[in-house]
C-alpha cells in the first residue's frame, strides 16, 4: 500500500515522496519533488495523490499514516447529524407523513423530536445540525396550508396504529391538559383558566388527546383556555366515532369527565365508557355499604347500579396503607392548625365552628371508610368482568405518559405563537412528533430521551480538501446500542 511521505532534505527543503513498506522496509516508489513553500508542498502532495490513484489503484483518503499530512491536507469544518435525520425521515415516510406539507414541515417535526425550541430557533438548528436552510418567511407563508392537514395527519396516525398495533377502535383513552403562553394577554382562543401547570394568571389553551391502549396518539382537539375539561369529552369522542365510522367504542377517562349530562350524551351516541368515580361525592349510605362489603379484603370487587351507570369498586391493601398514611398526615396538619388559630387556613379536615376552627369529624369518618377503595363508573354490562373494567381504567396512565412526553421531551409548552394559525400549526407539529416518538418508544421499549441521545452519537465529520476544495464526509461507526434501536424499528443497518 502506497503512502505519501514528507522529509527534510540537507538543503532545508521538504521532499515529497510516494513510499511503501516491503518486508518492513521503506521503499521509495516515486520521488515527486522538493518544496520550499507551503503552496509548493501542497501542490506536490496533490501530484503524489494523483500518482497513487494512477499507479496503485487505491483510494488515498486517510490511508496515509502521516497525521501531519492529514492535518495539512484537510480542514475539519464541523459535524452534521445526518444519521438521526435519515432515521426520523424514514419513520415519517413509514407513517406517510412525508406526503403532507412539504420538506419544511417534516424538518420542523424532526427538530422538535431532537431538540425542541421556538420556530425561529428550530430553523437555525435545522441549518446547524443538517446543513438545510429554510427561510423564516416560508414558515409564515405555509401556515394556511399547514392548518388544513389536521384530519389527514390523524388518519395516517390511525392507519399506523391499525397496521402496527392492531388498533380496532374498540378501546380508546382520553384526557386533557393545559398549555400556557409566555404572555398575559388573552384573546378568543387563549384565555385564563384552571391551569395544570400552575399558571392560572397566564392565557392558555386546553388540549384533548386520544390514544390507544399503548399510548400511541390517534386524535387531538384544541379548546379555549377557559373550557371545563368535562365539557370536552363528548365533542372529541363523538367526532372521532363519526370520522372513522366506528360502530362500537369504549372510552376510558378520568373522574373529571363524569357528569349526568355526559352520561346521557354518551348513551345517546352509543358510546361505552369507563370513567373514574369521585368516591367522596357519593352518599354516606352507599359508602357504608361499599365499605362493609369489600373493605379489608385485598383485591375484592363489587358492582352497584347508580344514576351515573354501574359503579365498580375494588379494595387494595397496598392502596389502603398509602391512603392511611396520607390521611394521618392531613389529620395531624388539621390538628396543628386548630391548636394555633393564628395560623389557621384551609385544610382538608378543618371546618369553621361556632367560635373557632374544629376537626371535620364527618369528613374524617367518610375518609376512613374509603381507605383503600377506588371506584369506576361504566355502562358496560355484566359480561365484562369487574377486574377487566379496573384493568382498562388503570391503563389510563398511557395517555398521561403521552402528555409527559409531549410536555417535557417535546416541549409543547410554553407556546410563543399568538396568531391562531401559528398555534394550530404548533400543535400539529407536536402531534406528528408525538406520534413518531411514541412509535419509537413502543417499538424499542426505550425512552425517547435515550433513543435521541444514542442516535445523535452517530455523527458525520465534514472535511474539506485544501487543494481541491472537495468536501468529504466521514460517518462514525454504529455501536451495538444503535444497531439494537434500528433493529427494533425495523430499519436496515
Amino acid at each position: 500500500m502506497y503512502h505519501i511521505r514528507k522529509t527534510k532534505t540537507s538543503s532545508g527543503a521538504t521532499a515529497v515522496q510516494v513510499v511503501e513498506y516491503v518486508k518492513r522496509k521503506l521503499v521509495v516508489a516515486s520521488h515527486i519533488g522538493s518544496a520550499r513553500t507551503s503552496d509548493e508542498s501542497r501542490s506536490l502532495e496533490n501530484m503524489a495523490m494523483q500518482w497513487i490513484e494512477k499507479n496503485g489503484g487505491q483510494r488515498p483518503l486517510f490511508e496515509s499514516d502521516s497525521v501531519e499530512y492529514l492535518l495539512a491536507r484537510y480542514e475539519y469544518i464541523g459535524v452534521r447529524y445526518a444519521f438521526i435525520y435519515e432515521v426520523l425521515h424514514k419513520l415519517m415516510a413509514r407513517f406517510e407523513f412525508t406526503s403532507l406539507g412539504g420538506k419544511l414541515l417534516h424538518d420542523l417535526v424532526t427538530i422538535r423530536i431532537i431538540e425542541p425550541a421556538s420556530k425561529l430557533r428550530s430553523l437555525a438548528l435545522i441549518k446547524e445540525y443538517f446543513g438545510i436552510t429554510h427561510r423564516r418567511q416560508s414558515f409564515y407563508e405555509s401556515l394556511p396550508k399547514f392548518v388544513t392537514l389536521k384530519d389527514a395527519t390523524e388518519k395516517l396516525a390511525v392507519k399506523r396504529a391499525k397496521e402496527e398495533f392492531g388498533f380496532d377502535f374498540s378501546l380508546v383513552f382520553y384526557d386533557v391538559t393545559t398549555l400556557y403562553y409566555e404572555s398575559f394577554e388573552a384573546d378568543d382562543l387563549r384565555k385564563p383558566g384552571f391551569s395544570k401547570d400552575s399558571k392560572s394568571q397566564q392565557p392558555q389553551i386546553v388540549l384533548g388527546l386520544v390514544v390507544n391502549a399503548d399510548g400511541f396518539p390517534v386524535s387531538y382537539e384544541i379548546f379555549e383556555g377557559n373550557k371545563f375539561e368535562g365539557h370536552t369529552l363528548i365533542p372529541v369522542i363523538k367526532a372521532f366515532k363519526e370520522k372513522h365510522d366506528i360502530s362500537t367504542l369504549t372510552v376510558v377517562a378520568d373522574a373529571a369527565m363524569i357528569s349526568g349530562d355526559n352520561v346521557e350524551a354518551l348513551e345517546k351516541n352509543s358510546l361505552n365508557y369507563i370513567v373514574g368515580a369521585r368516591m367522596g361525592n357519593i352518599s354516606p349510605r352507599l359508602i357504608s355499604k361499599i365499605s362493609d362489603e369489600i373493605s379489608g379484603k385485598d383485591k375484592a370487587t363489587m358492582r352497584i347500579k347508580t344514576d351515573l351507570g354501574n359503579l365498580v369498586c375494588d379494595f387494595s391493601a397496598k392502596r389502603y396503607a398509602k391512603d392511611k398514611r396520607e390521611m394521618e398526615k392531613q389529620v395531624k396538619k388539621a390538628e396543628n392548625l386548630i391548636n394555633d388559630p393564628a395560623k389557621a387556613k384551609r385544610a382538608k379536615f378543618v371546618k369553621s365552628g361556632a367560635a373557632s376552627y374544629e376537626l371535620n369529624k364527618e369528613l374524617l369518618e367518610k375518609a376512613k371508610l374509603l381507605l383503600g377503595i377506588k371506584g369506576y363508573y361504566t355502562n358496560l354490562g355484566e359480561d365484562i368482568g369487574n377486574q377487566t373494567i379496573i384493568d382498562r381504567y388503570h391503563n389510563l396512565w398511557h395517555v398521561e405518559q403521552a402528555f409527559r412526553v409531549a410536555k417535557n421531551d417535546l416541549s409543547t409548552r410554553p407556546i410563543f405563537h399568538f396568531k391562531k394559525e401559528a398555534i394550530q400549526t404548533h400543535i400539529l407539529i407536536c402531534f406528528m412528533a408525538l406520534a413518531v416518538s411514541k412509535y419509537m418508544e413502543i417499538k424499542t421499549k426505550i425512552s425517547l430521551k435515550r433513543i435521541i441521545t444514542t442516535l445523535k452519537r452517530v455523527t458525520d465529520a465534514i472535511l474539506v480538501d485544501k487543494i481541491t476544495a472537495k468536501q468529504t464526509i466521514m460517518r462514525m461507526n454504529m455501536n451495538e446500542e444503535v444497531r439494537d434501536i434500528l433493529k427494533g424499528l425495523g430499519l436496515p443497518y
